[in-house]
């Protein structure tokens, strides 16, 4: 399904997009990133602190770290602002990095066995489809944040993977 090229490439990729957030972020009003746009996750913030949350949370089930130390239930408030955020943003993406850069093949072989605290039950999937979703997951709502950010006079950077310089 995927290879551990696929996932550098993916690390790499989430990096260069979370570093074009990051510069927007600190130029916005902590109110700004905080109201309410309508998004599953509230606000920018909240969205932001979702996809960092569940960053760790996946890194500590691929055993690269251990899991976020805020319950599931309060992921939006992770961090208590933007300064906090950009700091354990670069350092988590740092760890994606090297869990990548690291990854073998046979690292991604076989299956993946984890307890899901919002789901209360034992979950098993292939190791390539946990890495795919990890990957996706992140995409998925940076494309939100993307939006809203569009939405609040931001132009954040341009989201193509064939842009991203090697």
């Amino acid at each position: 399904m995927i290879t551990g090229q696929y996932c550098r490439t993916m690390a790499q990729y989430n990096q260069w997009q979370n570093n074009g957030l990051r510069n927007l972020i600190k130029a916005m009003d902590e109110e700004e990133l905080r109201l309410d746009r309508g998004a599953f996750f509230g606000s920018i913030f909240g969205t932001l602190n979702h996809v960092l949350w569940a960053d760790i949370l996946w890194l500590s089930r691929f055993g690269a770290g251990d899991p976020p130390d805020v319950p599931a239930a309060q992921h939006r408030d992770m961090t208590p602002n933007k300064a906090e955020w950009d700091r354990l943003r670069f350092i988590t993406d740092g760890r994606i990095n090297t869990w990548a850069a690291g990854l073998k093949e046979v690292d991604l072989t076989g299956d993946l066995e984890w307890y899901s605290t919002m789901l209360d039950k034992t979950m098993r999937d292939p190791k390539t489809l946990c890495a795919v979703h990890f990957f996706n997951h992140q995409t998925h709502h940076r494309g939100q944040i993307h939006a809203m950010m569009t939405a609040a006079g931001q132009t954040p950077i341009d989201t193509d993977l064939s842009l991203m310089a090697e």
